[in-house]
């Protein structure tokens, strides 16, 4: 056991060779923690991408206080977190590992069960083991699953999930607080609505339209356009992470036991969204890629696809009174940065 790793600046993110992942190891080492990540590379998507984030981190952190350690393994793997105990014991934990995508959970459940369940138990469990003082996670906008009340509150029911992936994330949320309530681990789910910008996920729209648009290939548009989506920076993602990172959720003193609010809790658990509370229609994100991109797309207009909701819109009035969040860039500018860099990343592959 090496007694000189273990200190209070330690901080575990698992995930983070992914999209949101990397992004916050590079702003936590810039601040000057040791961050401890965690990701098995699986192949859902390219591993490629995921080790040139590897790449980035080391590139964009060189110089920064903080000290990077990346062990790949999956979050299943008990055996070796406990090593990661013995070596660190962490005090803040940030769980983005996950089987992600709604569309693959129809195809794949296992690996929903696998991970987002079975992996989200061991890391509680490593919470618990670690006496961790903040554990964050990652929750999902798709928790609301068949809702028609919007914008999507976070004290609205979320009891009625369409897809196994929105499934695991409540049951996510769920664990969270038994573990908070009978270990007082103060927890923070958070809500992502819909993240995108550079070194996103190729399994998502941005980077799907993107590649076929510029391959003059015929791009999916489902529900025939009538789709509305909270697009959400990933750079205002990182900022609400980073804010929750250092203000551990709290009890709320003014719980009502006869009219709870599922986003707060007599134990140190709290919910939040985090979106940019400004839904764009499907068909107004493919007019701002197509400009962006210099190429119009060939649209396929198909019906809805099982698992899909037609308009996610994020109230995000909790998360500005708990940090002062709010998000700093728009759609238009997000666009553009994601444009230029995608253009940038894969130019070989079209040229």
């Amino acid at each position: 056991m090496n007694l000189k790793m273990k200190n209070n600046k330690n901080i575990v993110v698992t995930g983070a060779a992914g999209f949101i992942g990397s992004a916050l190891v590079i702003k936590l080492l810039h601040r000057g923690e040791n961050v401890i990540g965690i990701d098995n590379l699986n192949n859902y998507y390219d591993p490629n991408l995921k080790k040139a984030r590897l790449e980035q981190i080391k590139k964009k952190a060189f110089g920064s206080k903080g000290k990077w350690h990346f062990y790949n393994f999956s979050i299943e793997n008990n055996k070796k977190l406990n090593e990661i105990s013995e070596l660190y014991a962490p005090k803040i934990v940030i769980n983005l590992a996950a089987q992600a995508g709604v569309r693959n959970s129809i195809e794949n459940p296992k690996d929903y069960i696998n991970s987002n369940l079975v992996g989200f138990g061991n890391i509680l469990e490593f919470c618990r083991h670690n006496n961790v003082q903040n554990f964050i996670y990652a929750s999902s906008s798709s928790v609301y699953g068949g809702n028609k009340k919007i914008p999507f509150k976070e004290s609205d029911s979320v009891d009625h999930p369409i897809s196994l992936y929105a499934a695991s994330k409540k049951a996510n949320e769920v664990m969270a607080h038994s573990y908070s309530h009978l270990y007082q681990i103060p927890s923070t789910g958070l809500r992502f609505f819909t993240v995108y910008g550079p070194w996103g996920r190729p399994d998502m729209a941005p980077m799907i339209f993107a590649n076929s648009i510029l391959r003059k290939q015929a791009i999916n548009v489902f529900n025939n356009g009538d789709m509305y989506r909270d697009f959400t920076f990933i750079d205002d993602i990182v900022n609400a992470i980073e804010a929750c990172c250092f203000k551990p959720a709290q009890k709320d003193e003014k719980f009502d036991f006869l009219q709870p609010n599922i986003s707060t809790s007599f134990a140190p658990h709290m919910i939040f969204n985090v979106g940019s509370d400004n839904p764009i229609s499907l068909l107004g994100f493919i007019d701002k890629l197509e400009e962006n991109l210099g190429v119009k797309a060939i649209k396929k207009f198909l019906p809805m696809q099982p698992g899909d909701v037609q308009k996610t819109w994020a109230d995000i009035e909790s998360i500005n009174s708990w940090i002062k969040y709010r998000p700093r860039v728009n759609f238009d500018e997000g666009i553009a940065m994601f444009a230029d860099w995608y253009k940038l990343y894969y130019q070989d592959s079209f040229q």
